[in-house]
């Protein structure tokens, strides 16, 4: 199932700077591990934000309520979550044109 996720992060500002950059290391990693499984398809940055959106490809709402949960950020985070399907004129589909 595909989901596309917008994520935005608010590290608190009195934390340690080291637990911060530990905590970005950890998150970095774990995301990367997930762009080479193929579950995190693409992340793209929210310009003059700090906050992205990604499309996520799990095989259904738990596994990607697990994986979300799993993010080193996701204390700090505000996610919203989209279902998506694909769209009858998407030419990557083959449906979307006509002989």
């Amino acid at each position: 199932m595909l989901f596309a996720v917008r994520m935005e992060v608010e590290i608190p500002r009195d934390l340690d700077p080291e637990a911060r950059a530990d905590l970005v290391a950890r998150e970095r990693a774990y995301c990367q591990e997930l762009q080479k499984s193929g579950e995190w398809v693409h992340i793209w940055r929210c310009v003059g934000q700090y906050a992205n959106i990604s499309v996520f490809d799990v095989s259904d709402n738990e596994a990607l309520h697990t994986l979300l949960w799993n993010l080193p950020l996701f204390p700090y985070m505000s996610v919203e979550v989209t279902p998506l399907a694909r769209h009858p004129s998407d030419l990557a589909t083959g449906e979307g044109v006509t002989p």
